[in-house]
Formats: structure tokens, sequence, C-alpha cells
């Protein structure tokens, strides 16, 4: 019986071979036919800055990522996603990754930046600058930790560090069985968006006893600046000094208010916007009220120009210069008072100026009073840092645990009495240093400023994500309408043929990993079907020798006697 079955599977077979076909090779597909990939993880990410400044380009020029994860213990990066952690991230291997043209770079950052050690933090805003000054094509992407996206850190660290330290082998044979992540973002590639307009804002107090009255004008800047535009919130740099301007807006707004104390001084506070793209909003200004108008109080009779910036931390003040006030100047004046009421009121406070001239030659200005020194305007900007090269005016690390609001209070109730001796010249009519003009029902808020400034750092105010309907434009609009006159906007745009700055979109994506096997997993799975559909072919061919074979061994033996 079973040589008549062997000889019509053969039989069958051999003159069949579609049958082969119909019968084997279904089976063999539901048993290899891979399972649809697995969406690991779905988390935001916020792509590094780019944009182009005076015909420079800066940031990463890419926004499309769609490539296997490894972190860069792997020996090999080019095109693979290369996750890092920011507690291990180092300049060294950042620039590994892009000279090994990683197919993206993802830096994984923590929940509570402000919890992280301060070197870890001091060092990684040193390093922002330079991020940005290497214009790349790899994408550079920023996340948020959470577990999920530990977890794929911690697998994909796990297979890359194991590779370096196994044999061909061992490797081929983990490569094959590991599972890897496929990162792949739902954006576009960037392209430059056109018609961007930087709003900028103005508002004045009117002084009173005639027509040539001198002009004291206040200015800061409201946004802000990191290495990604969707995570600077800019606290120190710049929400102190746009709290500090409104807080004084509101102050002598009441001064002004009285017949008594309404001074023979205008006052002009200007908010712009544009200010870390080399203060784009203040050079329009200056144009528009210098060169495009008869009639404006930046051409009469200014006494100097008062611009704030980062105020709200430290025990030291600045006043950063491009030129010496001479003596018995406006300029002069403002220094001695402020000199005064810190050593008077504040001694705790430690107040100098610093003397840097303009140099045209570098392509970004130092502080945003060189606008006003370039047009010849009397000007002075006044932080607690040192330096205007100091990291933490740009970095995504400036968040609200920066501002020390009691720090800023002080600073602001101390700019406030100094304004106000100059305004009143109470010096000259024998005020002593330590007489106080803002107390009781005049005296700084500090709920005020604190409120300002949460609200401020409670979004990212990059310039390329603040439009001219934006909610902070509008609310500084509001607030500034609150306590001044004439309350304005005004609006910068690039020039369409030689644009000073462009802005790109594609800023902020949703990046899923999906869990998928190598490709080495699929060559070896095609390996292995090739080899098992060869050998079924090989036996169904011969079946019948393979038949007599099996039956010859398995037969059993037959006593001799």
């Amino acid at each position: 019986m079973f040589e008549e079955a062997s000889e019509v599977f053969d039989n069958m077979f051999k003159s069949s071979f579609p049958l082969t076909f119909i019968v084997f090779i279904p089976a063999v597909l539901i048993l290899v036919s891979p399972l649809p990939a697995e969406a690991a993880h779905e988390f935001t990410v916020y792509r590094m800055q780019q944009y182009d400044l005076q015909g420079q380009t800066y940031g990463t020029r890419n926004a499309i990522l769609n490539t296997e994860a490894r972190t860069v213990e792997a020996e090999v990066l080019s095109r693979r996603c290369v996750i890092m952690r920011l507690a291990e991230f180092s300049y060294e291997e950042y620039q590994k990754a892009l000279r090994q043209s990683a197919g993206a770079v993802v830096i994984i950052l923590p929940k509570n930046m402000s919890a992280m050690p301060q070197d870890i933090v001091q060092h990684f805003m040193e390093l922002e600058p330079e991020m940005l000054a290497t214009e790349t094509i790899v994408p550079v992407y920023f996340a948020m930790e959470d577990d999920e996206l530990l977890s794929i850190y911690t697998q994909t660290l796990t297979s890359s560090s194991s590779q370096g330290s196994l044999s061909a082998a061992e490797v081929l044979l983990h490569t094959a069985t590991a599972n890897g992540f496929q990162m792949v973002t739902s954006g576009a590639q960037s392209k430059a968006v056109s018609d961007w307009a930087i709003t900028s804002l103005e508002g004045r107090l009117a002084g009173v006893g005639g027509e040539d009255l001198p002009t004291i004008v206040v200015v800061t800047h409201y946004d802000s600046f990191g290495v990604a535009p969707w995570l600077s919130y800019g606290a120190d740099s710049n929400g102190s000094g746009v709290s500090m301007l409104l807080e004084l807006a509101r102050l002598f707004s009441k001064l002004y208010t009285y017949k008594r104390t309404h001074a023979g001084y205008n006052l002009l506070f200007f908010v712009s916007g544009g200010g870390k793209f080399n203060y784009q909003g203040t050079k329009r200004w200056l144009e528009d009220n210098l060169d495009h108008t008869d009639s404006s109080l930046l051409q009469d009779n200014v006494a100097f120009v008062l611009c704030l910036d980062t105020l709200g931390n430290g025990d030291t003040l600045h006043l950063h210069v491009s030129k010496p006030p001479k003596e018995g100047s406006p300029q002069f004046s403002l220094l001695k008072e402020l000199e005064l009421v810190a050593a008077s009121q504040y001694p705790e406070v430690k107040f100098s100026m610093v003397h840097k001239k303009i140099n045209l030659a570098d392509d970004m200005l130092a502080w945003e009073h060189e606008r006003f020194g370039i047009r010849r305007l009397p000007a002075f900007t006044l932080s607690h840092l040192p330096s205007h090269r100091l990291a933490q005016r740009f970095s995504i690390m400036d968040s609200r645990p920066y501002v020390d609001v009691e720090k800023l209070s002080r600073n602001t109730k101390l700019v406030a009495e100094a304004l106000a001796r100059v305004i009143y010249n109470l010096t000259e009519k024998g005020a002593p240093g330590d007489l106080q003009i803002f107390t009781e029902q005049m005296q700084v808020q500090d709920e005020q400023l604190s409120a300002v400034v949460d609200w401020l750092t409670a979004q990212p105010r990059a310039a390329q994500l603040v439009d001219k309907d934006s909610s902070v434009v509008s609310t500084l609009e509001y607030h500034l309408g609150h306590y001044l006159k004439d309350v304005k906007r005004h609006y910068v745009k690039a020039d369409k043929r030689d644009p000073e700055f462009v802005f790109y979109d594609q800023l902020k994506q949703t990046m899923n990993a999906y869990r998928v096997k190598p490709a080495i997993f699929d060559l070896l799975l095609a390996v292995c079907i090739a080899a098992y559909l060869g050998v079924m072919y090989l036996a169904i061919q011969n079946f019948g020798v393979l038949y007599s074979v099996v039956r010859r061994i398995t037969q059993p033996k037959t006593k001799t006697h």
C-alpha cells in the first residue's frame, strides 16, 4: 500500500509543479509572514533653529526623518537617527554624528530642566551657540523625556553598546534577533515663511511745561531665543526686562496723573520685536521715526535711551555704554543717580559702568543700545550681566526659576528711583540719596512683576512664533494702553529682494517610533525561506528515492538463523 502511495505522490508532484506551488507556498507564507509594525510611541519633537540673517544661514536645513534609531555608542551612525540624553550630551559626540552623516539627531531633555545639575546646564548653555553656528543638513530635534521614550533610549543603547564587544558572528546573530526602532516624523520638508511680520509696540506719557521738552526713552525687547524656538521661554532674557518696563510705565503714569508731580519730560516706552535677530524691530522703528517722518519725539530733544535687558537676578548692575557720557549731560546725570541710589538704598548691589565700542564688522550687535548709538542717539543698556557674550541670553535653559522676583523688584525700584531723581532734578535740589519716592501707594508691586514673568514664561516667545495676531502682542498692547497714551504698533517685514532675515516652518512636529526588526533580519529570513523551499522541492522531485531511503532505515531487520 505504501509503495502505491509513494508512486502517486511522486507522479503528482513531478507532473504538476504548479500544484506544488499551490500546496506549499501558502503554508510557508502563513508561517513566516511578518507582523505589522507596532507603533511603540508617539511624541512631540521640537526642531533646532533654522533661519537666515543678513545672508548667513544658521541651524539645521532639513526636517524629514525616516530612519532607524542608534545611540552614539554604535560604530556606524550613517543614515541612522542618533538618540542622545542631555545628561550625557557632549559636543564631540554631536559632531561625530554630523561627520558620519547621521540621518538625524534627537536630544532628550529632562521633564524638569531646573532640577538638572548646574554644571550640566551651564555646559549646554555654552554649547547652544556653537550648535547653531554649525550649519548642517542633518535634522536635529529635541524631545521631552517620558517613560516610553526613556525605554526606547535604553533598549537602543543596549543594542548599540553590545555591538562593539562581540565577535562578528555574535554581532550578526544579535543584529538579526534584536528589536530596533524606526523613527519617523509626520511633517513635510521645511520651507521659508513669506511675509512674516515682526511686531513692536510704543506708548508715551507727555510732559508738561512747553513744546520742546526733553524725551527719555525706555526700551526693551520681548522675544526669546534658544537652540529650539518652541523651547525658548526667555525668563530672565528678556521676560525680566518686559516686566520691569511695564511696572515703570505703571508707576510713572501715576506720577503724571497729578498736576503736582507731572514732570517736564516726555517719557516714551518701546517694546521691540526681533531683538534676538539683531534688533530688527528697533532698527525699523528708528528708520520710521528718523527717516520717514517730519515729526517725532526721537527727532527733537532726546535726553537718553535706557534699554532694559536681563535684570531678574544677581547682585550686580552694569550700565553698558558705547561712549562714556560727558559730565553735565542727562546721560551722566542718570549714571550718577544710579550710583547714588545703589550706594544709599541698596548697598548689596554692586553698580558699575562697562564701556564697549560698537563694532560694525560683527554680524550681531552686542546690546540694543547700539542700534540707537549708530543713529547718534545717547543710549545705554542696563543688565545684571557683565558681558553680552554670556550664554544665558540665548538659551532654552533660561526658564522661570532663573528669575528671582525679589531681586527683580529691587532692581525695578532702584531704576525707578534713579529715573525719578533725574526727571525731578532732586540731587540739585538737595534731596538726600536715601530719599524714597516710590513708597506706600506708589511702591513697586511684587505680585504684578511675578504675574507678568509667569505669563511670559508660560509660552515660547521666539520671533518665528509671535506673529501680529499672537496673544503675546495683544496682551502687551492691552497693558501698555492701560498706562500710556497713543499706544501703536510698528511692523517690520523682510525685503523680498534682499531679505535681512528669513524664518522657516516645521519647527514642531510629531514623531513616531515603530518597533521593527533590522534589515539584516529580512535578509536572513529570505535565505532561510529559500533554503526551506529548495529542500522541499528536492524532496518532492525525488520523493520515491527519499521514501525508499526512509523505508530502508525504518524497516525492522529480519533475524537470520
